[in-house]
């Protein structure tokens, strides 16, 4: 069983960064793909960023140049810096792992024996 947990998230103005983490505990951990998604009120998740076994990137175009995922296979903990944050990036944010057969960053694609963890919230107002 995979166990995530998400830290980082907070409040910060219009054009400020953040850096989210998620700590897992698996032992498997370098064999699977992981993801950022974020889930806005009143919205269906969505991507978001993946990260493969081989350390291959994926971005959706909403987030793509200013969010960086990234993985630290020997501390089992997954990253996202975000920069240059708009008030439509408010948002719960989770992290996500699964097996890496289709490792895109769709919430759709982590249908194989994928583990969520329960959020970090983000918020973006000045």
């Amino acid at each position: 069983r995979v166990e995530l947990q998400e830290s980082g998230g907070g409040s910060v103005q219009p054009g400020g960064s953040l850096r989210l983490a998620c700590a897992a505990s698996a032992f498997d951990y370098r064999s699977l793909c992981l993801g950022w998604f974020r889930q806005a009120p009143g919205k269906e998740r969505e991507g978001g960023a993946t990260i493969d076994t081989d350390g291959s990137q994926k971005y959706t175009d909403s987030v793509k140049g200013l969010f960086t995922i990234s993985r630290d296979n020997a501390a089992n903990t997954l990253y996202l810096q975000m920069n240059n944050l708009k008030p439509e990036d408010t948002a719960m944010y989770y992290c996500a792992a699964d097996r890496p057969f289709h490792c895109t960053p769709n919430p759709a694609s982590f249908v194989y024996d994928p583990h969520w963890g329960h959020g970090t919230q983000v918020t973006v107002s000045s």
